[in-house]
């Protein structure tokens, strides 16, 4: 292939829309793809946040990580970006590093948990990173089960502070990320014991090392728990542990906006409603989700353009191979994928919406939408991110062997990403969260309390209980009413099941044990429905662009259709539908993959990532993969000499011993 053509010029145009609206519509708006590209493009064309070289920069990696970090710190003071062209300008940059939970954690929450003192004194530090903090939470024995950690910090009335302890080896903080080399403070959380009585896990500010000469302070044991999975990936990110030995701390150190300790040792609740703490975590948990569709759709855009320009089979007479992608099978394994990630994008949209509405009613003392809106993004965390993982693998067995390559941006991109499965929240254990939400609301079904939210579908259970879908043919299940009503019914006759069978143990406990994979299971089903209902909802709302809506119309359909296709026992089971409708919706699905091939290229060139951002040979623009392929082998260290080190003392003598050999 000629060197700086455009090979994917012929694909881009086969589209049936102008990319630039879809652009649009996958930033959310115009003004937020004005400001994506804008900072893309600066973090894209500045040397210092070059990336090609990350691989072979194993030795060097962490400093290589604290030396971008602090230029772009430096760059967003120069150029006076506000907070979200900054959040904007360190996600380009692409990197964990410890900056990731001082401003995604540390900060929210000391502004979540802290008094308006607390506050005052301790977030311009943070805002100006005199002081750069961490979230010291999980311990080596207990991450899941918060209410299950160790560390003690123990009121000592006589000098007016607590007492930090790490009492066990299991009680060590262990991941928190930034807290193994770098962060000078910890939001810390421990059991807190006043005269001997155990008021339950609360946070704790406090420092661990010297501001002067950055060593441990006395009593802090801490460290860098090692390599993780991966090449270059997470390693970047100094996660730690960390062992308090009778650490004290200032009494008024103590997160105090929930509850209070008082001078004189009484635990005090404060009228502020301890729900507030719920709020932040609401913040994190939809943020995760907002972050899933940037890492599939990174992901879906590599091989999506790989597949493009890889040819393999078919040639006939001489001619042309048949590209990759026109193969039904890579259509079938891609083009979910790519309407998973727009399906995610909306949802995150409408999360953040979510968000910021139960912000608003908790500073009016409206709690009301709170539990519903915890199990929401606690399950939609848990969905997206499992969805998403996956997504990668399966993109990197996409682009074949060359997908195995660090070169290619899909190992490193699966590494970095895959501990959102665990961080936050395990995703089984965030399911079995909701599936507690869904039997309350079956639970009080026939009380009077109407279900809101995601979950007001269960007011018309007795409906969704007798439906039985009428699709005859297969462009049936082209009508958002008709898939929504399946998905409806389907999750409701999985809850009401679990509920049936719930109330036959004697102890509700039990039986949720016994019970959990159903439960599980059931909180897939209405997790589902919210994403797809939400993609409808999308296609309900003024879309600009000619064609563009048309597109969603197609990859909305795909996303619902392929979760029936993969979920069609449940759908067969609980009777939704028969095994003739099944047939239908598959039918119906590959056709819709022929909708999307002529536009493949053009959404995801709508996601609108720099070759830089997405670190791909595989995924690049112009699709000029192979000679790029080739130059970045030659550019590897092992082949700066053309005899390797080490080969005159390990191998020369194995091969002179088997000339010996050969001669008797």
């Amino acid at each position: 292939m000629e060197d700086g053509v455009d090979h994917l010029a012929f694909e881009r145009n086969k589209a049936q829309f102008d990319v630039e609206d879809m652009k649009i519509i996958w930033a959310g708006s115009r003004q937020d793809f004005e400001l994506s590209d804008r900072i893309s493009r600066l973090v894209a064309s500045d040397p210092a946040f070059r990336k090609d070289d990350r691989t072979r920069l194993i030795g060097r990696l962490f400093k290589n990580t604290l030396r971008k970090a602090a230029y772009a710190w430096k760059r967003i003071n120069e150029l006076r970006l506000n907070e979200q062209e900054a959040y904007k300008l360190r996600s380009f940059v692409d990197q964990p590093a410890f900056t990731d939970l001082h401003w995604g954690m540390f900060v929210p929450a000391i502004q979540g948990q802290g008094t308006d003192e607390q506050q005052q004194k301790w977030l311009p530090l943070a805002y100006g990173m005199q002081i750069i903090g961490c979230y010291a939470q999980t311990e080596l024995g207990h991450g899941s089960n918060v209410q299950g950690l160790e560390t003690t910090a123990t009121f000592d009335p006589k000098t007016d502070e607590f007492v930090i302890h790490s009492p066990t080896l299991t009680s060590s903080k262990w991941w928190p990320g930034g807290l193994g080399k770098i962060s000078t403070h910890a939001v810390a959380y421990a059991r807190l014991i006043i005269g001997g009585e155990d008021h339950g896990v609360h946070g704790f500010i406090v420092q661990l090392r010297s501001l002067d000469d950055h060593l441990p302070l006395p009593g802090i044991t801490i460290g860098d728990i090692g390599m993780k999975f991966g090449n270059a990936a997470y390693n970047t990110m100094d996660n730690g542990v960390l062992r308090f030995d009778h650490v004290r701390i200032p009494r008024n150190q103590m997160l105090m906006r929930v509850s209070q300790v008082t001078r004189e040792g009484r635990y005090v609740s404060s009228n502020v409603p301890r729900q507030l703490v719920y709020g932040t975590m609401v913040n994190v948990r939809q943020k995760i989700v907002a972050d899933a569709s940037v890492a599939l759709s990174r992901a879906v855009c590599i091989a999506t353009r790989y597949s493009a320009v890889r040819r393999q089979f078919g040639s006939h007479n001489g001619g042309l191979e048949t590209q990759v992608i026109d193969y039904k099978t890579q259509q079938a394994r891609l083009f979910p994928l790519l309407a998973s990630a727009y399906a995610f994008r909306f949802v995150g949209g409408w999360l953040k919406w979510l968000y910021m509405d139960v912000t608003e009613r908790l500073q009016a003392n409206d709690f009301s939408t709170l539990p519903e809106a915890h199990a929401c993004t606690a399950g939609l965390k848990s969905l997206t991110t499992t969805a998403t993982a996956d997504g990668i693998e399966e993109c990197r067995k996409l682009c074949g062997g060359h997908g195995y390559l660090c070169s290619s941006g899909l190992p490193e991109l699966f590494a970095v990403y895959v501990p959102a499965c665990t961080y936050e929240g395990d995703n089984v254990v965030l399911l079995l969260q909701v599936a507690r939400h869904l039997m309350k609301t079956v639970s009080q079904l026939g009380s009077g309390n109407k279900p809101v939210g995601t979950t007001a579908y269960m007011a018309r259970v007795e409906q969704l209980m007798q439906y039985h879908s009428d699709v005859e043919k297969a462009e049936d299940w082209l009508k958002p009413n008709v898939v929504l009503e399946a998905f409806e019914a389907r999750a409701s006759r999985m809850s009401v099941a679990c509920a049936q069978n719930l109330s036959k143990f004697a102890n509700p406990e039990e039986g949720f044990q016994e019970l959990a994979a159903d439960l599980v299971d059931a909180a897939v089903a209405h997790c589902q429905l919210i994403v797809v209902s939400k993609f409808i909802e999308k296609l309900q709302q003024d879309i600009p662009g000619k064609g563009v809506k048309k597109q969603l119309e197609v990859l909305c359909s795909i996303y619902a259709l392929f979760l029936l296709h993969k979920h069609l026992g449940d759908f067969l089971s609980t009777g939704c539908i028969n095994p003739k409708q099944g047939s239908l919706a598959s039918e119906q699905l590959r056709n819709l993959y022929s909708q999307v091939r002529p536009n493949a290229i053009a959404l995801v060139d709508a996601f609108n990532y720099t070759d830089h951002y997405l670190g791909s040979i595989l995924g690049r623009y112009d699709g000029n993969v192979y000679p790029k392929m080739n130059e970045e082998a030659w550019k590897d260290p092992l082949n700066d000499s053309v005899v390797p080190d080490g080969f005159k003392e390990y191998i020369q003598p194995m091969l002179k011993q088997q000339l010996r050999n050969a001669r008797l």
